[in-house]
């Protein structure tokens, strides 16, 4: 990949095109870093204060960056036909390949939130060899049942769009306070992104169905992420109950759970910092960035432990858990972080 790529792009999938901001340049063999927003936002609403936030240039030197925008999501997109089929959440999924491959990434660190999380849970699921971790912020396994899917209608008939977006994603806490960081995010949805566009991207996150995916040994043949992963959610975060659910189907032994005291529904936004730590802890359990200075979680009273693991026998990388009050016999791969 050029260093002239460094900037916007276009492009072509099976599914139509996408819209891709690089940062950087590849550098030798690691992963791209390839992010993905939720449902409501793009990557700029989404990503910016999280990658802007100081202590992250640390990992970006380290890494190219590839912000991903869900079709007629980005700023300033024109709006989509009448009558156009938005792409269903497994074929959003089914366009990152293109993405991988147009750039010439080996591989990727996919970081997801809330049905970019989904998205990006489905690609790995179906391109393994392509994702060597994932960090998944409110992701929801579950698909939408029909009374939920009513409630959805009902609230979209009664309220703004924006109005709809927001419960999904901040804490009640947020809304009822009506913070400024909602009122801020409120305009910017209703401002920034074409709504059209939006509502067909709404629709389509809430018709997704069961991410198919349950820890080996609870069901015949069963299916799960085979990569690390870092399961994220704020303290009271509309997503809380999901990600919950998410954790118990993937592997325990590769699997951590950060749950974010204190940040709300958009941790990334709220407490980047915080979340850039706990990003650098597990980059360095996969083998990357061994000297990375680690600050504001190691002051935490998380006490942390790891243990060594080998994936396909070609990299000795290990896996960072931590453990409640207990001692530190015990791993609960639960990291509550509370700083």
């Amino acid at each position: 990949m050029p260093e002239c790529w460094d900037g916007e792009h276009d492009v072509e999938t099976p599914y139509g095109m996408l819209h891709v901001l690089i940062r950087g340049a590849p550098k030798g063999n690691k992963p791209a870093i390839l992010t993905y927003h939720d449902v409501g936002l793009n990557h700029k609403l989404c990503f910016n204060s999280f990658f802007h936030n100081e202590d992250m240039q640390e990992i970006t030197k380290h890494f190219v960056v590839c912000h991903v925008d869900a079709p007629g999501q980005q700023i300033g997109a024109s709006q989509l036909p009448q009558g156009y089929q938005y792409p269903t959440m497994d074929q959003l999924a089914g366009m990152l390949p293109s993405v991988v491959q147009h750039f010439g990434f080996k591989s990727i660190v996919g970081i997801g939130v809330g049905a970019g999380a989904y998205i990006l849970a489905k690609f790995a699921l179906i391109f393994p060899d392509l994702v060597e971790g994932l960090v998944l912020l409110n992701i929801d396994p579950n698909g939408k049942g029909w009374i939920d899917w009513a409630a959805t209608k009902l609230s979209g008939l009664t309220s703004t769009l924006p109005d709809t977006v927001l419960p999904h994603l901040f804490s009640q806490e947020e809304l009822m306070s009506n913070t400024e960081l909602v009122q801020s995010y409120r305009q910017q949805i209703n401002n920034t992104i074409n709504q059209f566009n939006l509502q067909l991207f709404w629709n389509m996150y809430n018709s997704r169905r069961d991410l198919e995916m349950n820890r080996s040994g609870t069901v015949l043949n069963a299916k799960t992420l085979k990569c690390p992963v870092m399961l994220v959610v704020g303290d009271n975060a509309p997503a809380e109950e999901g990600v919950v659910e998410c954790n118990s189907k993937l592997d325990p032994t590769n699997t951590t759970f950060l749950k974010m005291a204190d940040s709300g529904g958009l941790p990334q936004i709220t407490q980047p910092g915080k979340l850039t730590e706990a990003f650098k802890y597990f980059l360095q359990g996969m083998g990357y960035m061994p000297s990375a200075s680690m600050t504001r979680l190691a002051r935490s009273r998380t006490a942390s432990l790891t243990s060594a693991t080998s994936i396909d026998g070609s990299r000795s990388r290990t896996c960072t858990h931590s453990d409640s009050t207990e001692g530190v016999g015990q791993v609960t791969h639960t990291m509550e972080v509370s700083c």
